[in-house]
């Protein structure tokens, strides 16, 4: 832009001084050699053309630069806008996180404890359930008792009936120290 309007403003000026000196040469009433008015009408009027390109050239790079300034400027703001609201959005986010690790490490730790309780209730209620739940004895079993039972008491009646070692015989009975009267 700078280089541009530069050359376009050393342009300008240029054809601006050379309108000055035809118009000055042309304006002269005493010319001491005869002036072609036809054609520095002309020339003077092809150089007002051009000085209006000229212009109109300069108006349209300034006019651009400035509104290629103002978008730039509207779009920083913008980006400052938008990079302030996303600063602060990630610094919500790092709260957040913490937040939500620091809830986890709790629950996390809650749910080991309630765990563990969990487990140790679970196992109590098995040993009470062992010795509180009747297991039914089968036919089986009953008749098997019986049958042990029966045979254990007909052994020992045997026994009794056979054996002498438990048969008491005739005692002599005295209590210490008193002898037997005679009379």
């Amino acid at each position: 832009y700078t280089n541009e309007k530069a050359d376009v403003e050393l342009g300008l000026s240029g054809v601006k001084m050379a309108l000055k000196v035809l118009s000055e040469y042309y304006a002269k009433q005493d010319k001491s050699h005869s002036a072609a008015e036809g054609a520095g009408g002309g020339i003077i009027g092809l150089l007002e053309v051009v000085e209006s390109d000229f212009s109109k050239g300069l108006a349209e790079i300034e006019s651009t630069e400035e509104s290629a300034a103002g978008a730039y400027e509207q779009e920083t703001k913008e980006n400052d806008i938008e990079k302030t609201m996303k600063s602060k959005d990630v610094e919500h986010k790092i709260k957040e996180h913490t937040y939500l690790d620091g809830e986890v490490k709790s629950i996390s730790a809650d749910r080991a404890n309630v765990q563990a309780e969990l487990d140790s209730v679970l196992e109590y209620l098995k040993g009470i359930e062992g010795q509180c739940t009747e297991v039914a004895e089968t036919y089986g079993d009953r008749t098997a008792h019986r049958e042990a039972e029966i045979t254990g008491l007909k052994e020992a009646l045997a026994t009794l009936e056979t054996e002498t070692a438990l048969v008491q015989t005739r005692a002599n009975r005295r209590f210490r120290g008193i002898a037997r009267h005679v009379v």
